[in-house]
Formats: C-alpha cells, sequence, structure tokens
C-alpha cells in the first residue's frame, strides 16, 4: 500500500486533502493512473459511512440545513464529513466556498472534515470528483458523509447514484411549489424536507408534497415530509430520524438491496465510459492531421473514422 493510502486510513488531514486533489485533477494522463490506483488501494477499506445527499433549489437552505446536520450527528459522537458542491469560479475554475463559510464554526473540530468542490461544468448538481472524494472520506473513518450540492432544477439529479439517503429541500415562497415538486428531483428523494417552517406557506407545501407522495403505488419506501428551521435547529433531530429510518430500509428489506446494487451497476458503468472515452480520445488524437486531410479531399468520412477507433479499442 502507498503512503498516501495509509494516511488515508489513519485519518491523516494532509493525506485526505491530497488525495482529494488527486481527484480533482485526473483528467491529465498521469492524474488518473495516480487516481486509479488510489481508488483501487483503499476501496476495500470503504462502505462504512452512510452519505446523505442535500439538495434542492437555491435559497432553500442547504448549506445552514448542512450546518445544523454536522452538529445534530455530532452530539451523537459521529465523525463527519462534508463534501459542499460550489458553482465553479468563471475566473479561477475553482470553488467560491461560499457554502463553506458558513460551516466555519465546525472548522476547529478534528472529527469533521469539510472540502469544497467546484462544479466544474459538471451539470447534474455534484463534480465530476464527488463519488470518489466520499469513497476517501468514507476510508478515513468518517460515520456520516454529507454532500451539499450546487442549487439544482428538474433535472440535476447525479446526486441519487451517490448518495445512501437523497434529501430534498423545499421551502415556501420560490413560486408554484407543485411546479417544482413535478420536476426529475420529485422522484429521487428518500426524504422531503420543508426548510424555513416559520414562513408563510410551510404547512401548505408540507400538505401538497403528502399529497403528491398518496398517489405514488407500490412503492416500498414513502419519502416522509419534515418540517424544519435550520436556522434554530428545529426539526433536526426528528430528520436525523428519518435518515435513521431510511438506512434501516436500505439495510433490510430487499428493495433497499436492490437499489444498492443498481448504484454499484452505475458506477462501473460510469468508469467503463471514462475509461473508453480516454482511449477513444488517445487514438484520435495519434494520426488526427492526416485524418482531416484525408476527410477534405473525401478519401474518407466521420463515420469511417469512428468505425476505425471503436474497431482499435
Amino acid at each position: 500500500m502507498s503512503v498516501l493510502s495509509s494516511k488515508i486510513l489513519n485519518g491523516d488531514v494532509r493525506g485526505i486533502a491530497r488525495a482529494i486533489s488527486i481527484m480533482e485533477n485526473k483528467t491529465n494522463r498521469t492524474g488518473v493512473s495516480e487516481a486509479e490506483e488510489l481508488m483501487k488501494e483503499i476501496y476495500p477499506h470503504t462502505g462504512n459511512a452512510w452519505i446523505i445527499g442535500i439538495t434542492g433549489s437555491p435559497g432553500s437552505g442547504k448549506s445552514t440545513l448542512t450546518d445544523k446536520l454536522i452538529e445534530q450527528f455530532r452530539t451523537e459522537g459521529k465523525k463527519v464529513g462534508v463534501i459542499a458542491v460550489d458553482p465553479s469560479s468563471p475566473f479561477s475554475g475553482g470553488a467560491i466556498l461560499a457554502d463553506r463559510i458558513r460551516m466555519q464554526r465546525h472548522s476547529d473540530d478534528p472529527e469533521v472534515y469539510i472540502r469544497s468542490l467546484g462544479a466544474r461544468g459538471a451539470l447534474g448538481g455534484v463534480s465530476n470528483g464527488t463519488r470518489e472524494t466520499s469513497l476517501i472520506l468514507d476510508a478515513s473513518g468518517k460515520d456520516i458523509i454529507i454532500i451539499e450540492t450546487v442549487g439544482v432544477g428538474q433535472s440535476e439529479i447525479d446526486i441519487m447514484r451517490i448518495a445512501d439517503t437523497v434529501c430534498v429541500v423545499l421551502v415556501p415562497g420560490l413560486g408554484d411549489e407543485i411546479q417544482i415538486m413535478k420536476a426529475g428531483i420529485m422522484e429521487i428523494a428518500d426524504v422531503f424536507v420543508v426548510n424555513k417552517a416559520d414562513r408563510d406557506g410551510a404547512d401548505k407545501v408540507a400538505r401538497e408534497t403528502r399529497a403528491m407522495l398518496d398517489l405514488l403505488k407500490n412503492k416500498d419506501w414513502i419519502p416522509p415530509v419534515v418540517l424544519t428551521i435550520a436556522e434554530d435547529g428545529s426539526g433536526l433531530p426528528e430528520l436525523v430520524s428519518k435518515i435513521d429510518s431510511h438506512k434501516k430500509f436500505m439495510h433490510d428489506t430487499e428493495a433497499g438491496i436492490e437499489r444498492i446494487e443498481r448504484r454499484l451497476n452505475s458506477e462501473v458503468e460510469n468508469l467503463l465510459l471514462s475509461r473508453l472515452v480516454v482511449r477513444a480520445w488517445q487514438l484520435w488524437g495519434e494520426n488526427k492531421s492526416n485524418r482531416i486531410k484525408d476527410m477534405l479531399e473525401l478519401k474518407t468520412n466521420p463515420y469511417a473514422i469512428v468505425d476505425e477507433i471503436i474497431k482499435n479499442i
């Protein structure tokens, strides 16, 4: 085992930070190899942490909710890792770090590790290195990993392919809540959180959400609806209780185990696709100039070139 892997397993903060940076920069040829070897070494030591996804519209209070969840889990003595996916800066390409600033009060706690990741153009609410980062934190000994996504719309549902429990945060006063709930994120929730429940309309949002859930037929898990006020921590114990109930469902039922299996299948498919794309680009780049010249002279065509590349992978 490499020195870096040993540092991760021992919970070394600098080692964890270095490993996550490798994952974020794995697009270069050297980084891919280093990243893959690292993941092969630490993967047998993963599977102990419970991964919670916090997703929802911008302005719904996801960061404050995450901050309070950290506090709640720490009172239970659990070690917590947080991945805050921020919009990437158009100037530096890095994360703006606004989410991390809101959780700054936990920065002195040695059992809490918070890392911001830039979305870097990824459109699914998470970054391309989020899955690997969660595995690194898992291997480092964290009991709970919270992933806070970029503020999402109706098609940004990649968090369901990473998290064990997905909490979709709704909030009153953002317009037609039913339209929000009809969107794609409606179907990825394991728990609905109506945050800012002290505002007018919160009960209406909760009522309408439960009404829509009543229409679900033959579903093994019906997402509960929890009202919270993240600013003062109201409703957080109930939220944690519902997350624990979902964890039990995932471990103890056939439907839950099937979902875990589907996620593992998706993980292999994504890795396979990434590897094939890298190899295809390499083959295309080896003789690109001559092939483009042949196309200009109509000696070949893009379809024939792609067939050749696929054949040589």
